[in-house]
């Protein structure tokens, strides 16, 4: 069985140079540079990370980006407009149930968006990748997923986000490769509270054997289908090398002031890339393309001004 390794080739002083331009371009527009700043950073990480000897390319651009970026604008105004105005008019209790609603409304859009904006708009070796979920049903999905973390008092968040996890990576293609999530929400709470109450104990020290647990277990059980040959994903990352990895870019950053962050996000990058594989026998020559572009970034740019990280 053959392990496909991931690198990552990206240096910190190029980076810098990105970094850098895009900082003062995003100043002089008064963030209206936001999208190409992000269309460039993708690129660059994209270009310098290999698998098996060929790298990824992100397609897409400032221009998708500045169209999705205005349209979500529009939605935050109108969000929160909503909630100041309320606000304003001695409504508070009103205005803050208004601005949940919203957000909450809107979560399930930032999510499909942005996952498929992004994989659509990714490729390698020539094959591009994509997400064949379908709007309606997800949303009625995440609605229902939302109650019951409410409902709840936020227990059920743990299972919610394993179950998106679980929707939308068994919605993604790799061409004619299909994708499963086998991860399990009681699994996840276990794992996510016991980490949890370790950090509490060891006062934050444990953090870094947490972290390593909640990477892997996010990590490991995703799974590819290549005509029934199922593929596994595979991780060497130690809660040793995390605290070695975040201690050494504390450092960086500190003693730089800040303009060592290039340097200390290369390093992760490439700390990540060396410790993340596919395993199994993934035949890349029998891979088709089967995936349709999409261009609409309003998912991503949501996803970006709620913060949304990995799912």
């Amino acid at each position: 069985m053959n392990d496909h390794k991931f690198s990552f080739h990206g240096e910190g002083g190029k980076l810098f140079g990105v970094l850098i331009v895009n900082l003062l371009l995003t100043l002089l527009t008064l963030g209206f540079y936001y999208p190409w700043a992000k269309a460039a950073i993708l690129q660059y990480m994209y270009k310098e990370t290999e698998l098996a000897g060929s790298r990824f390319t992100f397609h897409g651009t400032g221009k998708e980006m500045f169209k999705g970026f205005l349209k979500a604008i529009g939605i935050f105004i109108l969000i929160y407009g909503g909630f100041f105005a309320l606000s304003y008019l001695k409504f508070p209790i009103i205005g803050v149930i208004y601005l949940y609603l919203g957000i909450l409304a809107i979560l399930p859009i930032a999510i499909h968006g942005s996952w498929k904006y992004r994989l659509s708009r990714s490729s390698w070796k020539g094959i591009h990748f994509g997400y064949r979920g379908d709007f309606k049903h997800f949303y009625k999905f995440c609605l229902k997923e939302s109650l019951l973390t409410l409902v709840t008092l936020g227990i059920y968040g743990l299972w919610m986000t394993i179950n998106i996890r679980k929707y939308i990576i068994g919605k993604s293609r790799y061409g004619n490769v299909s994708f499963d999530y086998k991860g399990k929400g009681n699994e996840f709470f276990g794992l996510y509270i016991g980490g949890y109450l370790l950090t509490i104990i060891t006062l934050g020290i444990y953090g870094f054997w947490w972290a390593k647990d909640l990477i892997n277990y996010y990590y490991t059980k995703i799974e590819m289908d290549q005509n029934g040959t199922k593929i596994p994903f595979k991780s060497t990352i130690t809660g040793g090398g995390l605290f070695k990895l975040f201690f050494i870019n504390g450092l960086i950053v500190f003693f730089t002031l800040g303009l060592g962050t290039a340097w200390a996000q290369v390093r992760t990058m490439r700390y990540m890339a060396n410790n993340l594989f596919i395993g199994g026998e993934l035949d890349t020559n029998a891979v088709i393309q089967t995936e349709e572009e999409y261009k609409d970034a309003t998912g991503e740019d949501l996803g970006d001004m709620l913060d949304l990280g990995i799912i």
